[in-house]
């Protein structure tokens, strides 16, 4: 005979008995950590033994250290080396970040020189240095600046007189700091994702405005903590200018003991003056940190005084059009968001990464205002062909153009030419591009994200832009989100406000990579449900999805792919009814 048990009615039966109880007048007693309490004991008795053995020896002598403290001399060589410490770590700041941006460049040969000037002032120690620029008279007797192979002369001033030990001072520590901040501010630059440069480079950003605006911004995250270590140790290093007999802190105080054999209280007089900057240099690094921490936390704490500067800031524009209107309107109702669809045409083009070919004599014509899907397995080429349209991946063969218009070249009669990089970005500005991962820029704030390629790009005043962008953020119905940083928003939201930044731009052609892979399945609709309204603004669309559905509702051109080929083109009708290729229903067959 089978036992069976409903384990339900048992649990609903012993809850039903369970008497309510008020735990309200329970005493709660914490746990107790026997291992912390004797830690906290033992370190508080260390702390005792230290500060009763320093203030109760009569050999520290602190009437001594208090005589000397605010002495004047004391004071000027504090200020000697204060000036020295900021100087140097100014100069070698900038130096430094213009070595590391060297480092990284195109040019092998400006990279060599970054490096090589690297690896020789990281290899001389500072003392070394410092003699070296000390005796450079020696070498040379005079500076003279003119233009070579000619009597031409418009310096000519003694070596000796012009490089003071101050000068040499000066002049060694930047040396020295510049080289070990380049490398720094490189691991930086490294550390950003590569798709924040591709994201800048698709809204056509120029070069500068991308290091300057998106990738140091972001780097900073990790210059900071190793960055402000070095100007800590530039700080304690200006004491090995005594080499020079420049009478900055240390000097001095070495000049008054050798004097009065005080030696102890003098050195604690150095000691705690060096206390004193390395603690106002930590708390100054607490602060630009959490500065250059935007965005990273979802709940950021406030800086000190950002309520009360939060007063000046600039009121944003009132929208001329009611907020509820415009959530019911679509992007295809309003006329300012409206841009011309521009006509893509891919003549041949073929692209290898080394002897893998992901792309294999791709022809193809995408009518202005089209819908266009572009349908294959992973590894078929799809997403290098997007990156092509809009030259992030240059191609071996082929060209592409869009209204007539080539992209990455410039025809003169039979003869094309090459863009430079700068030329590119303008026209790049047309084609916008939607990452399958967003790629906003974290450091900056919805709004920010979407008025800087038009002011940058277009040339847009910064009123119209925000106007803009108030309208592209109510119609994907975030507008109350203007002021938050990516990282507060949802997987669904980013992808938003990532094709309201392409938007703003009103380029001709806008290209999707997989827009809805990266997000959960129940906020795929609201995502797609935007891209359908941009299907009826006249834009041209470029998208490679999986998603099928939706393709078969919205494109007007269907394109399979596979081993960088395109295998079929058309309808969607025909290509999911009616797929003359193989390969095409065999795909079909498994993803319907």
């Amino acid at each position: 005979m089978a036992l069976t048990t409903d384990f339900a009615d048992i649990h609903a039966g012993s809850r039903a008995a369970e008497p309510t109880q008020d735990y309200s007048r329970y005493r709660i007693v914490p746990a107790r950590h026997p291992g912390r309490l004797a830690g906290t004991i033992f370190a508080a008795l260390v702390i005792a033994a230290v500060l009763y053995s320093t203030f109760t020896n009569p050999r520290w002598g602190w009437g001594v250290f208090a005589e000397w403290f605010f002495a004047e001399p004391v004071l000027v060589g504090l200020g000697r080396t204060l000036l020295l410490t900021a100087l140097a770590a100014i100069s070698g700041s900038i130096l430094g970040t213009a070595l590391a941006l060297a480092r990284v460049s195109k040019s092998p040969l400006l990279s060599g020189l970054s490096w090589g000037y690297i690896w020789l002032l990281r290899s001389i120690p500072v003392i070394v240095l410092l003699l070296i620029l000390n005796n450079l008279g020696y070498l040379y007797e005079t500076i003279r600046i003119g233009v070579p192979f000619t009597g031409a002369v418009f310096i000519d001033y003694p070596t000796v007189q012009l490089l003071t030990p101050f000068a040499a001072a000066f002049l060694g520590l930047t040396l020295n700091q510049s080289a070990f901040f380049a490398e720094i501010v490189r691991g930086g630059i490294l550390s950003v994702d590569h798709g924040q440069l591709e994201a800048a480079a698709a809204l056509g950003l120029p070069r500068r405005r991308q290091a300057f605006r998106i990738v140091l911004p972001q780097a900073m995250r990790s210059i900071l903590p190793t960055g402000f270590n070095e100007l800590i140790g530039l700080a304690k290093s200006t004491s090995m200018v005594y080499v020079l007999a420049l009478p900055e802190l240390f000097y001095t105080v070495q000049v008054i003991y050798r004097r009065n054999l005080e030696v102890i209280p003098l050195l604690m007089v150095a000691t705690v003056w060096y206390l004193i900057i390395m603690t106002a240099l930590s708390v100054a690094q607490h602060y630009i940190e959490r500065y250059f921490s935007k965005g990273a936390v979802r709940n950021p704490r406030p800086l000190p005084f950002q309520a009360f500067f939060e007063r000046f800031r600039r009121p944003l524009p009132v929208l001329n059009i009611a907020t509820d209107r415009i959530r019911k309107i679509g992007f295809h109702d309003a006329a300012a968001l409206r841009a011309a669809g521009g006509t893509v045409r891919i003549h041949g083009i073929s692209k290898s990464f080394g002897s893998l070919k992901v792309l294999d004599d791709i022809e193809l014509n995408l009518p202005a205002g089209s819908v266009t899907a572009i349908l294959g397995p992973s590894g078929s080429g799809k997403s290098t062909l997007l990156r092509a349209i809009n030259h992030l991946e240059r191609v071996d063969d082929g060209f592409i153009s869009v209204d007539g218009e080539l992209v990455g070249y410039a025809q003169k009669g039979d003869t094309l030419y090459e863009l430079k990089e700068k030329d590119i970005l303008k026209r790049r500005a047309d084609i916008g591009m939607v990452f399958q991962s967003f790629n906003l820029f974290p450091h900056l704030t919805v709004l920010e994200n979407l008025i800087e390629a038009p002011i940058q790009v277009r040339g847009v005043g910064r009123a119209q832009a925000v106007q803009l962008a108030q309208e592209l953020l109510a119609r994907i119905g975030l507008n109350d989100k203007i002021n938050a940083y990516p990282r507060q928003l949802s997987g669904g939201q980013q992808q938003r406000v990532a094709i309201a930044r392409a938007l703003a731009l009103k380029p001709k052609v806008l290209l999707f990579d997989e827009p809805t892979s990266a997000l959960d399945p129940e906020l795929v609709g609201e995502v797609l449900d935007v891209i359908k309204e941009l299907a009826r603004t006249g834009t041209t669309l470029v998208i490679v999805t999986h998603e099928i559905g939706f393709a078969r509702e919205v494109a007007d051109t269907v394109v399979f792919m596979e081993s960088g080929q395109i295998l079929e083109a058309g309808p969607p009708a025909r290509i999911f009814s009616e797929a003359e290729h193989p390969r095409t229903r065999e795909f079909l067959a498994k993803v319907l």
